[in-house]
């Protein structure tokens, strides 16, 4: 199965040249991020006419994340258990929620697109949202692993944190100025793998940015980001056979301002091949 996230930034915008890529590259499952819509708005039928089923979940015209997928998708959610919302000026615990997840079994393993909120700047309230959406995460993923240790789980999308400095080629982003590379959201980034998940792609590419702003030439300068991750599972890690930064996505015309993440699963039973044959 080949699966691969992207940060579309509007669906309705790029959807010829994001079907196009899910066709080409032989996409299985695509799950995405930012379609900036409302499922009503969300254009099925180019998917559809390429062989692919799609659950959307926007509520307006920010945030946004949708599944496309040529296989059956199942027990679908469009939350994780604890997820925190978001509104500016609101100060309960009771804020509304965002789009910002969906998630779907796909032959056995669990999925899910998520658009972790920006944070916007260190003093505003935006960031601490962040932070609890992180933790909120992090306890989701702990509980889920605890439950059942075995299962294929992937967290997939635009995670709006550089984990490490080799992650962060972009001048105007600056610890202790800017989100993105604080201690606290890395922090936060990394006690995701303390819960018992692992970046999947970094050890095959090690190098490579997924997201260049449209400003000041940063992609033809190359002074990205590595933001978009695909952190899985024990089980599902195990499986990945191969992964890719797909870096000329980024060219062309009207690209977005992220690239797709690209995996290879083999899901296959390897210990049903030592198994003895047994004939009736």
């Amino acid at each position: 199965m080949r699966i691969a996230t992207w940060n579309v930034n509007s669906v309705r915008a790029r959807v010829d040249r994001v079907v196009a890529f899910a066709e080409r590259a032989g996409v299985d499952v695509l799950l995405m991020q930012e379609i900036k819509c409302k499922p009503m708005q969300f254009p099925y039928q180019p998917f559809e006419d390429a062989g692919y089923t799609v659950e959307a979940h926007g509520l307006n015209q920010w945030n946004g994340v949708a599944i496309a997928s040529r296989l059956p998708l199942e027990d679908i959610e469009y939350s994780f258990p604890g997820m925190p919302g978001f509104k500016k000026g609101y100060e309960g615990d009771d804020a509304p929620l965002e789009a910002r997840a969906i998630s779907a079994l796909v032959e056995g393993v669990r999925l899910w697109s998520l658009y972790v909120p920006n944070g916007r700047g260190l003093d505003d309230p935006h960031y601490a949202y962040k932070l609890r959406f992180y933790e909120a995460l992090r306890q989701y993923v702990s509980d889920t692993l605890a439950a059942d240790p075995e299962l294929p789980l992937a967290l997939t999308g635009d995670f709006n944190v550089a984990p490490f400095d080799g992650d962060n080629g972009d001048p105007s982003i600056v610890e202790g100025v800017t989100t993105h590379v604080s201690p606290a959201e890395r922090e936060a980034f990394h006690a995701l793998e303390g819960a018992g998940l692992r970046d999947v792609v970094r050890p095959l590419v090690p190098e490579g940015f997924t997201f260049w702003d449209y400003k000041q030439l940063r992609f033809p300068r190359d002074e990205g980001l590595r933001i978009d991750f695909i952190l899985g599972s024990q089980a599902f890690a195990e499986s990945v056979e191969g992964a890719s930064i797909e870096r000329d996505e980024r060219k062309g015309e009207g690209p977005s301002d992220h690239v797709p993440i690209v995996v290879d699963l083999d899901l296959s039973d390897d210990e049903d091949d030592d198994l003895p044959m047994i004939f009736g």
